[in-house]
C-alpha cells in the first residue's frame, strides 16, 4: 500500500525515515522501534513509574481501574526524568510529524499497570472513531507505549487485532466496545507484544486490543505518551500541566508542541476514565 504521511509532509525531510512506520500504521495499527532508549533510561522510567503510581494509589481519584488488578494513572511530564529524551526522540518526532503533520500536540502523559491478578479485558479501542478517520481514512491521533520492564508470557502481554482500525459500527458501545459476536475476528487476527526495556511501540488506539491475564507475581507498568494532530481533541479528556520553572528549561521545539496549562504548582490529577473503568470490569 502506499505511504500515507500527513498532506505536504516528505519523509526525506525527516530525521528518521518513517515510511515503513507510517505504512504499517494504516496496514496493522501499530509500529515499533526496538532499543530506541538504554535499559538504564527504561529502568529510571521504572523507578518514576512506581514512585507516582504509589502515590495516586495512596489517594482519592489517583488511579482509576481498567477491570481487576489493572489501574490506570495520568501524570505530569515533569514527574518522569526522561521525558525530554522521549519527546525529543528521532524516531518519535518523525513518525509524529509524517503522521500527523507539523503542527502535532503533546496532550496525555500517563501509565497502564496490570498486576498479579488483572484479567483478560474485553476487547477495545480508546476512544470512538473521529469523524475524519471515519469520512476519510485518516490517523488523526497515535499513542506511545514504552515497558519499563521485560514483558514475558505469564505477565500479561499487550495483544492487539491487526488492521482493526477502520472497524466501525452502531452496534459498538460506546463507540469503543465491540460486540462478542465479533470476538472470533479479533481473536484471528490477535498478536501478543513482548517488548523489552528500551523498546518503544506507536500505534493508533482504534486499532482493537485488549490486556492479557497476569499470571505473574510482577506489575507490567507501560507507559503511555498521547500525540494529537490539528483534528484531534483526545486533550480535552486529560489534564496534564507543567509548571513555569520546568517549562523554562524545555527545549524551544518541545515547548511548541507541549499542549498544556504553565502553571506555579501542580495539582495532583482526578482521572477521569469512568467508562472505561465501568465497562473494564465486564471481562
Amino acid at each position: 500500500m502506499s505511504v500515507q504521511t500527513f498532506p505536504g509532509i516528505d519523509v526525506s525531510e525527516l530525521d528518521v525515515d518513517v515510511s515503513p512506520d507510517v505504512e504499517a500504521l494504516y496496514r496493522d495499527g501499530i509500529t515499533a522501534r526496538k532499543g530506541a532508549f538504554s535499559k538504564a533510561w527504561a529502568d529510571r522510567l521504572g523507578e518514576d513509574v512506581n514512585t507516582a503510581f504509589q502515590e495516586a494509589m495512596g489517594r482519592p481519584g489517583g488511579a482509576v481501574g481498567r477491570g481487576p488488578n489493572r489501574f490506570y494513572v495520568e501524570i505530569h511530564p515533569e514527574q518522569i526524568r526522561g521525558f525530554t529524551e522521549l519527546v525529543e526522540h528521532p524516531w518519535v518526532r518523525s513518525l509524529c510529524t509524517a503522521t500527523l503533520g507539523p503542527d502535532y500536540r503533546i496532550v496525555e502523559l500517563g501509565f497502564d499497570v496490570p498486576l498479579e491478578g488483572a484479567v483478560n479485558q474485553p476487547w477495545h479501542r480508546d476512544f470512538p472513531v473521529p469523524d475524519e478517520t471515519r469520512r476519510e481514512r485518516r490517523l488523526t491521533s497515535l499513542a506511545f507505549n514504552v515497558t519499563t520492564v521485560d514483558t514475558a508470557e505469564d505477565m500479561g502481554p499487550f495483544e492487539i487485532a491487526l488492521g482493526t482500525q477502520w472497524d466501525d459500527g452502531p452496534e459498538f458501545e460506546h463507540g469503543m466496545f465491540p460486540p462478542r459476536s465479533h470476538y472470533a475476528r479479533y481473536q484471528e487476527r490477535a498478536v501478543r507484544k513482548y517488548p523489552r526495556r528500551g523498546d518503544i511501540s506507536a500505534r493508533t488506539a482504534l486499532t482493537i486490543h485488549r490486556g492479557t491475564t497476569n499470571h505473574s507475581p510482577a506489575p507490567r507498568p507501560v507507559l503511555v505518551l498521547g500525540v494529537d494532530g490539528p483534528e484531534a481533541n483526545n486533550g480535552d479528556r486529560h489534564d496534564t500541566a507543567v509548571t513555569r520553572a520546568f517549562w523554562e528549561g524545555l527545549p524551544a521545539r518541545v515547548r511548541r508542541h507541549l499542549d498544556c496549562p504553565v502553571v506555579d504548582e501542580l495539582t495532583p490529577m482526578t482521572q477521569k476514565h469512568t467508562i472505561e473503568g465501568l465497562v473494564m470490569g465486564d471481562a
